[in-house]
């Protein structure tokens, strides 16, 4: 079952998930409202991420290179490698993201919305939520 949600300037729509791939891969469309971004770069030790574009431009920077991702266009994101994504086309663009193994799951997801839905979107609690889901935020310089 297809599952959405909501961060404001982006949404997630989970189409495959660890639960029903048995740890596999989580696959998730990312839309990315124009001037949306992934609020604090960060990286993961547990899975890699492929990025294969949809619709528009999704901009990457990982370690600290730009990667622009349009239709057709794939990235590849490994463990341990700082990143992050914006949308500075001007325009709503999405992408595929799979990540492999599937061991993050919707959860993180959901749990990181509620958050930024309940008004006090404390950075120290995002912190700590991202860290029990296994992503290393890294302040941006």
């Amino acid at each position: 079952m297809t599952e959405i949600i909501e961060f404001g300037s982006f949404q997630l729509r989970f189409l495959r998930d660890r639960h029903g791939t048995a740890g596999s891969l989580d696959m998730f469309e990312l839309v990315l409202q124009p001037e949306g971004r992934m609020p604090v770069p960060h990286y993961h030790e547990a899975w890699e991420e492929t990025v294969y574009g949809l619709a528009g431009t999704v901009s990457y920077t990982v370690k600290g290179e730009a990667h622009d991702v349009g239709p057709g266009e794939s990235l590849f994101i490994p463990r341990g490698k700082v990143h992050g994504f914006s949308n500075r086309s001007g325009a709503v663009a999405s992408c595929l993201c799979i990540l492999t193994p599937g061991v993050l799951g919707p959860e993180y997801f959901r749990e990181l919305a509620a958050l930024l839905r309940s008004g006090n979107p404390d950075p120290a609690r995002a912190r700590e939520i991202m860290l029990r889901y296994g992503l290393v935020p890294v302040p941006q310089g």
